[in-house]
This record gives structure tokens, C-alpha cells and sequence, in this order.
């Protein structure tokens, strides 16, 4: 690919919104490391525990090989014989991609995907956007239940949460409401939002189109009882291997020893955490260890040298192994894309001849 059509795929507004990124990750990391002693910062991961890191690592996999296999049975009613691998290493792939441009991940999933599996590229963004509303539900309810779980009172120690719950159950709560419309009555709410939106913008008016069509050929596609009963346990059974992998966290700096760390400590700091991924910066960079630090400190009085070297190593174990994976199914794919192009061709040629 060229330059200049490179230059010509990016937009002024997509330049935009990435310098935008890129700065608020970079005001997020100086929140973070300001006044961190970089010597003791060092000399802490350096003492990290070498097993409880490959723990951590083999638990990041699985939980995203278990959003392979719940994103199989999402996309079931599309193409039922859809490979886990290659779901897998598409969402690592997209992962890797979010390491460097936020967002643009999701695309990177629909074509590895679409020419892997020979599905349409509106039919996977559309299964894409069902596990966001379902992350962003999944991840709504283990706040909720971090404040129980948590000694304290949460809300007391992060006042701007409690906005954000309602703000985020308000959103879930208007997002699921336009769903059940947009799916039971299509036709009648298509029009009426196509009517709507065309006095203020023809332009923002497709927009609304096309992401009204992903969304209800998404939630579509998730149809049956037992389909809904499979995708809830598996976006549960995800939720605990993130909870347990924050705890393990601990263990890698020898932290569980602390009071009132246990499970649920991790539950709470994975809960917690997981709003500075959802913040658009490059691969959670700044956002997720600032939140991070600032929940160890706030609600386990952990110092901020070991709160700042325990979100520091853990991102960069993920960073790393979402990196190199993507690099890694970025050629597989490509390699097994070539070749099956060409078995096509040649199962074309002998059909003519």
C-alpha cells in the first residue's frame, strides 16, 4: 500500500480523534508516575515472582480464548462451523491492533474473520457490537457487586462512580430499549429514526442506518433460549478469570499477605481497573494505570510505589502478549489466506476446464 492511499484512507477527524488519544494517555501517565521513584519502581518488579507472572499470562489467554468461544456461539446462527482459532487469534490480532490506534481493533477482527471464514463484513461488525452491549452490561453488574463485596463503602472512596453507574445504567437501559424496538417492530422504528434524523443530517442519517442494521442483524443472530443461557455463563465464567487474574496480581508482588486481600479484592480491583481500559486511549496506556494505582491506594492503603509497579507490570504483561500475538496470527493469517485463495483458483480452474 502506498502513502498516498494511505493518506487518502485517513481522515482529518480520524487524525483527530487520535492525537486526542494519544494526548489524554499521555496526561493519564504523568497522573500516574508523577513523584514515582523510577530506581524503586525497578527494584520492585525486579522482585516480582517469575511463576505467578506466567500465571498471569496463561489466565489473560484464557479469557480471551473463552470470548472466542462465546463469540462462536454468537455467530453460530451466520456459520455454525466457524474455527475457535481463528476467532481467537483474530481477537488478539484486533487487541494488538488497540495497542496502537483505539478502536480500530474491531475492524481488524471483521476482515481476518470475513476472509478466514467467507463472512460478510456487516454480519460480523454486527456479532462484534452484541459483545460490547454485553461487556459493557457484564461489566456495569461487577461494580455493582464490587460494592458489596468491598469492606467499605466504594462509593465514598470514588464519588465520581456512583455518577458513572447511573449514567452507564442509563445508557444500557436506552441501548436495550432500542434494541427490543429495532427487533420487534423494524420496519415501523426504521422509519421512524430514518424520518427523524433526515431533518437535521442526510449524512448522519445513513450513519444511524447502518448502525441500527449491525445492531439488530447482531442481536438476530443470538437467537434460541439456549444460545442466551450459553453466552450469559460464558460472559460470567469471563468476568472471573479477570477477577482472578487482578488477584493474582497480588501474588506476583507478594500483596495477598496485606489485610482483606483475597478474591474479592481482586474482583473489586479488576472492576474498578476496567473503566481505564474503556477509556479510548492506545491499549489502556496512562488511563488503566492511573485508575489502577489509585484504587490500591485508595481502598487497600497500599503504598503508591507497589500500587504504580503492580499496574505497571500487569499492563505490560498484556500489552506484550497482545502485541506479539497479533504479529503472530497477523502472518498465520496471511500465510493461510494466500493459500486458500489459491485453492479457490485452482477449484475455479478445474471447474471451467
Amino acid at each position: 500500500m502506498t502513502s498516498a492511499k494511505l493518506k487518502q484512507k485517513i481522515t482529518p477527524r480520524e487524525l483527530f480523534s487520535y492525537i486526542i488519544s494519544v494526548l489524554l494517555s499521555a496526561v493519564f501517565l504523568y497522573f500516574a508516575f508523577v513523584g514515582v521513584d523510577a530506581y524503586r519502581l525497578f527494584e520492585i518488579i525486579s522482585g516480582a515472582s517469575l511463576w505467578w507472572i506466567f500465571v498471569f499470562a496463561i489466565l489473560t489467554l484464557a479469557g480471551h480464548y473463552l470470548r472466542a468461544v462465546r463469540w462462536k456461539v454468537i455467530l453460530s446462527s451466520i456459520k455454525k462451523d466457524a474455527e475457535v482459532n481463528h476467532l481467537f487469534g483474530s481477537l488478539l490480532l484486533g487487541y494488538g491492533v488497540n495497542n496502537v490506534v483505539p478502536r480500530l481493533g474491531e475492524i481488524s477482527r471483521a476482515v481476518s474473520v470475513g476472509q478466514l471464514e467467507n463472512i460478510s463484513r456487516s454480519s460480523i461488525f454486527g456479532t462484534i457490537v452484541v459483545e460490547r452491549v454485553i461487556d459493557i452490561i457484564f461489566f456495569g453488574i461487577a461494580v455493582i457487586l464490587s460494592a458489596f463485596l468491598y469492606g467499605g463503602n466504594l462509593y465514598a472512596e470514588f464519588p465520581w462512580l456512583r455518577l458513572t453507574m447511573f449514567i452507564g445504567s442509563a445508557i444500557i437501559a436506552f441501548v436495550i430499549l432500542i434494541l427490543v424496538l429495532s427487533i420487534r417492530h423494524k420496519e415501523k422504528f426504521y422509519s421512524v429514526i430514518l424520518f427523524l434524523t433526515r431533518k437535521f443530517s442526510k449524512t448522519f442519517a445513513e450513519k444511524i442506518a447502518s448502525i441500527f442494521e449491525k445492531l439488530t442483524f447482531g442481536f438476530a443472530s443470538l437467537t434460541g433460549w439456549k444460545n442466551y443461557l450459553v453466552t450469559i455463563f460464558y460472559s460470567g465464567l469471563i468476568m472471573f478469570t479477570y477477577g482472578l487474574n487482578s488477584y493474582v496480581g497480588f501474588l506476583i508482588f507478594d500483596m495477598h499477605n496485606a489485610a482483606n486481600i483475597n478474591l474479592a479484592s481482586g474482583w473489586v480491583v479488576m472492576s474498578i481497573s476496567s473503566i481505564g481500559v474503556m477509556i479510548p486511549t492506545p491499549g489502556g496506556i496512562g488511563s488503566y494505570h492511573t485508575i489502577t494505582k489509585s484504587a490500591l491506594i485508595s481502598l487497600f492503603a497500599f503504598k503508591p510505589d507497589v500500587s504504580i509497579a503492580y499496574a505497571t507490570l500487569t499492563h505490560a504483561i498484556s500489552y506484550i502478549i497482545h502485541s506479539v500475538s497479533a504479529l503472530v496470527y497477523f502472518f498465520y493469517f496471511r500465510k493461510k489466506y494466500s493459500a486458500l485463495r489459491q485453492t479457490s483458483l485452482f477449484a475455479l480452474e478445474e471447474k471451467i476446464n
